[in-house]
This record gives structure tokens, C-alpha cells and sequence, in this order.
């Protein structure tokens, strides 16, 4: 899973009456540049073989019709496996804010305002061969046909930092199927989208959920502290 953090920036204009665009510095016209020119930092400042995703989830700026505001706020989300990517992108966002900011004249007490939020984890890294022994063991215990590999993902879950202490203890996150039996059947039929996490519609069954999620955790306790050891 990827490192993500989240940004804030703030675009910083001089507002003023819209019928006199000339005597302001605006900042929506700025906002709208910023984000078409993030959108080069993954399609040109980063190796096409290493994944980066810059997204700009939020953007607000303004109050009336008539009105220049003075800033627009942009709530970014960032995603990568590396952390040579991760630092080259937010160093990228504040180079480019404030070249933009700059060529459209602003003084340097107005420059974009660029902050990272608590809301960032670091990227999650399955340590291969736990993994394999793991794997191993789940199919043992629930069976092939209810065991599958899942490709890396651009989530992101705090459940990395576990891999990342100075130790450097391997880790392994697996993942528990929560939906129910006869629509993840009918998703295989038909292809019909299951609800995603964060979704209104994500609903969890609790049977079988819960009894195979037990029996997953348990099986891989007994096999890494060894059958013998754990009866003790």
C-alpha cells in the first residue's frame, strides 16, 4: 500500500470587484493554473516506472458573483511507494505554486501558503517471504478457492509503520473479505462493482466474516509462534 499525505495549500491573491479585474491579483484564475499544472509532476517530473498519483480533492475560493476573493484554498491528497518520489512531489507542489504565484505578479508576502496535514501514513510493505509462508497457511486452513493475491494498491494504512522501525521487523497485512457470499458471486458473473470502503453502501456481513477473520488471525499465530510452543 502507498505512502499518502494529505496537503493544504493556499493560493493568495488581492481581491477586488469583478468588473476591475486589472486592479486585482486573482487568486481563482491562479487556482485553476495550479491545478492543471500539478497534474505534470506524475505525467512529467516523475519516472513513468514508479507510481504517483496528485489529486486535488477539494477547491474553495470565493463568495459572490461579482467579487475577486483574496485566496482559494486546495486540499490535496498524494500517493507513492518510494519515499525519493514521495519527497520529489511535495517539493514539486511548492516549487510550482509559488513559480505560478510569482509569474503572475504577486508580491512575496503573498505567495501560496503550502502545509502537509496530520492526515499521512507511510507505505506499506509486504515482506515477501512472511507472506508466502502465510499465504501458505490461510490456504491450509480456509482452503484455495477462498484465498486470493491482491495487487498493490494507492491506499494507504497506517499498519506500515510497523515494517519501518529501526529493527526493521517484517510485516504482512492481508486483507478479510467482508461482503456477502452471494454478491461477491454475483460481481464474479456479472462484473456489477461491489460497495467500496468509505462507501454509504459498504455493509459487512458478520457471518462469516468475523469466524473467518478468527480463524485466519489464529492460524497465522500458531504457525509463526510454531504448533508446539503455542500449546503449551
Amino acid at each position: 500500500m502507498a505512502n499518502v499525505d494529505s496537503v493544504d495549500v493556499v493560493l493568495r491573491g488581492v481581491g477586488g470587484h469583478g468588473a476591475w479585474p486589472h486592479k486585482t491579483k486573482d487568486p481563482v484564475v491562479l487556482a485553476a493554473q495550479t491545478v492543471l499544472a500539478l497534474q505534470t509532476v506524475v505525467s512529467r517530473e516523475t519516472d513513468p516506472t514508479q507510481p504517483a498519483v496528485v489529486t486535488v480533492g477539494s477547491i474553495h475560493g470565493g463568495t459572490k458573483y461579482n467579487i475577486i476573493p483574496d485566496e482559494v484554498r486546495l486540499q490535496l491528497t498524494l500517493r507513492s511507494y518510494s519515499d525519493d518520489v514521495r519527497n520529489h512531489t511535495i517539493e514539486a507542489i511548492r516549487r510550482i505554486t509559488r513559480g505560478l504565484a510569482e509569474a503572475a505578479g504577486l508580491p512575496e508576502d503573498r505567495y501560496p501558503i503550502v502545509s502537509i496535514a496530520d492526515e499521512s501514513a507511510s507505505a506499506t510493505y509486504n515482506n515477501p517471504e512472511l507472506t508466502r509462508r502465510l499465504l501458505t497457511t490461510f490456504k491450509a486452513a480456509l482452503g484455495e478457492d477462498r484465498t486470493t493475491r491482491t495487487p498493490p494498491t494507492m491506499g494507504a494504512e497506517d499498519f506500515g509503520l510497523y515494517g519501518r522501525t529501526e529493527q526493521k521487523i517484517p510485516v504482512c497485512m492481508f486483507w478479510l473479505g467482508a461482503v456477502d457470499p452471494a454478491l461477491f458471486k454475483e460481481h464474479q458473473r456479472t462484473g456489477k462493482p461491489l460497495p467500496p470502503l468509505h462507501s454509504s453502501q459498504f455493509l459487512p456481513l458478520p457471518e462469516p466474516t468475523m469466524k473467518t477473520g478468527v480463524t485466519a488471525m489464529t492460524a497465522a499465530v500458531l504457525e509463526l509462534m510454531g504448533n508446539s510452543g503455542a500449546q503449551k
